[in-house]
């Protein structure tokens, strides 16, 4: 709860009178019982073949198909410390195939045969295509070997999508 007070003060050297305000936070022991009592929500699992343009907040469980490294800067014994890497990995479900950009410390995960769990994944546009990403607000986990197979004729990253302006009249 937050309180608020207001006094007049007075100044005698400038002979002013101002409105002071003095503000109070109390913390109430219900608001720490209630922090207690929420539980968390079970992630909702989504299949690749379910993912679409635009959307944010997926979580999906896929393995690596492949994995190619597109961009490496800077070097690990040199005077720069920060190295920046980029890596295009073909990941998949028994749905379908997407391609997913790893960066820096995501590129050690993305090992041929590994599966995964990508948490709070978003889809990005890149030349028109698909491209799973994974930011800072994400979190990619290593999983449980999945004893499904990679369907890897439905590649959604090969559609290419075209923002079309529709005027209504």
């Amino acid at each position: 709860m937050l309180t608020c007070t207001a006094t007049i003060c007075t100044n005698p050297i400038e002979d002013q009178q101002t409105i002071c305000l003095g503000f109070a936070l109390q913390i109430s022991q219900g608001s720490t019982e209630m922090a207690e009592s929420k539980t968390l929500r079970k992630p909702v699992f989504t299949k690749v073949d379910q993912l679409r343009p635009g959307t944010s907040g997926h979580t999906l469980t896929v393995k690596v198909v492949s994995t190619k490294m597109v961009l490496q800067k800077g070097r690990a014994d040199g005077p720069q410390v920060r190295q920046m890497r980029i890596a295009e990995c073909l990941v998949g479900d028994e749905t379908g195939m997407i391609i997913f950009t790893a960066r820096n410390d995501q590129v050690d995960l993305m090992k041929e045969g590994a599966t995964l769990t990508f948490r709070n994944a978003k889809i990005d546009m890149f030349k028109g295509s698909m491209r799973l990403a994974v930011d800072k607000w994400g979190r990619i986990e290593v999983a449980e070997p999945a004893s499904f197979s990679v369907k890897e004729d439905n590649n959604l990253s090969l559609i290419e999508y075209e923002l079309v302006n529709v005027v209504e009249e």
